[in-house]
C-alpha cells in the first residue's frame, strides 16, 4: 500500500486543503479537530523541507478558504 503522506503532501502543496483533511480523517481515524491539527503540523513540516514547492507564501496560503 502506498504511503498516505505522498497523496496528502500533494494536496497540501496544491492548496487542496479539504482533500488533505478528508484523507487524514480516513487514513488516521482523526476527528475533524485532530485532522486540522495534523494538517497544520504537516504544513509546517513541508514548509521546512520543501519550501520551493509551495505556490503561495505562508501569509497567502489558505486565504479565501471557507468550509
Amino acid at each position: 500500500m502506498e504511503d498516505p503522506w505522498t497523496e496528502i503532501d500533494d494536496h497540501i502543496l496544491a492548496e487542496r486543503i479539504l482533500s488533505a483533511l478528508m484523507i487524514m480523517r480516513e487514513q488516521f481515524g482523526d476527528s475533524l479537530s485532530e485532522a486540522i491539527d495534523r494538517f497544520n503540523e504537516r504544513h509546517e513540516h513541508l514548509r521546512e523541507v520543501r519550501p520551493g514547492e509551495f505556490i503561495k507564501t505562508r501569509e497567502l496560503y489558505g486565504q479565501g478558504f471557507y468550509s
